[in-house]
């Protein structure tokens, strides 16, 4: 069992966890992720690592309530355990030698940015952040991306908080300024990484974009994970638990991994409304 040290909400459907996993925080990377099951009977999800403090053993987690997993994990709270805590998994994401980098997150893939950010920052490299929201009531991590950042945009859709548009408004701002970047790194969903890939195209910058598709077991053998790339004119298969999660941007196809993710939304949905009913009749 995996204790939860701390917990603490960071808009109505985001949470950070601090979970006490020695093992791991040992050894997780800027890029890596965790599969969890809440219980016994419970699914197994995967979740990126958002930070780890090796001293202290605890891992940090950030998750959005989106089905029944994420629902039941939200219910615990700080003291309670959940079962399983397995990793870290995937491949760290390749950051040596990078000076001057643009990390573009998009809502809840900020908590999968921001250590990408953070160690690039501690490695001395020139840090341009922007991250965008549909509003302000989803805002997270804006201090934490503001202590690492040389920049920081904040962006959202309806102008609540930041400026006004998506992430790609300021990164046209400063491509037409004659701004280049070592790397564009991408994290968020899949429709935001896509238009920041073709944004990035006619510069020719490298372009990462970090893929979380469906996954059960994160080794490979399920096929869950799977992702079509387009590599010299022809499809390649790669997994993302096994062979990413980063991928080259200019490579993936998008139109077919936001085909297979809209899958189970449905199944999701309802998973989670039991769920809640149960806890409703609980109650």
């Amino acid at each position: 069992m995996y204790r939860i040290v701390s917990k603490t909400p960071l808009n109505p459907t985001v949470t950070r966890m601090e979970i006490e996993a020695p093992f791991v925080a040992r050894k997780a990377k800027p890029g890596q992720f965790i599969i969890l099951r809440v219980d016994e009977n419970g699914e197994r999800i995967p979740l990126t690592v958002a930070g780890c403090d090796r001293e202290a053993g605890t891992v940090e987690i950030i998750f959005q309530v989106v089905g029944a997993t994420t629902e039941l994990l939200n219910r615990k709270q700080a003291g309670e355990s959940i079962q399983d805590f397995v990793g870290p998994l995937g491949v760290p994401s390749k950051l040596d030698g990078l000076k001057n980098v643009c990390i573009v997150g998009g809502g809840v893939g900020c908590a999968i940015a921001l250590p990408l950010a953070r160690a690039l920052h501690e490695a001395g490299a020139k840090v341009t952040s922007v991250i965008g929201f549909r509003s302000k009531d989803l805002l997270i991590l804006e201090d934490d991306f503001r202590a690492v950042s040389d920049r920081l945009f904040v962006m959202t859709d309806d102008g609540s908080y930041g400026e006004k548009g998506n992430v790609c408004v300021p990164l046209n701002d400063l491509f037409a300024q004659g701004e280049t970047f070592d790397e564009i790194i991408a994290i968020g969903p899949l429709i935001m990484m896509k238009f920041v890939v073709e944004a990035a195209r006619p510069t020719g910058i490298p372009c990462t974009v970090s893929m979380n598709p469906i996954m059960i077991d994160g080794t490979g053998m399920c096929g869950g994970c799977r992702l079509t790339l387009h590599r010299d004119g022809k499809p390649v298969t790669k997994f993302a638990c096994v062979d990413g999660p980063d991928f080259n941007g200019y490579e993936v196809d998008f139109d077919e991994a936001m085909s297979r993710g809209t899958m189970y939304r449905e199944f999701e949905q309802e998973a989670r409304e039991r769920v809640c009913n149960l806890y409703r009749t609980q109650g």
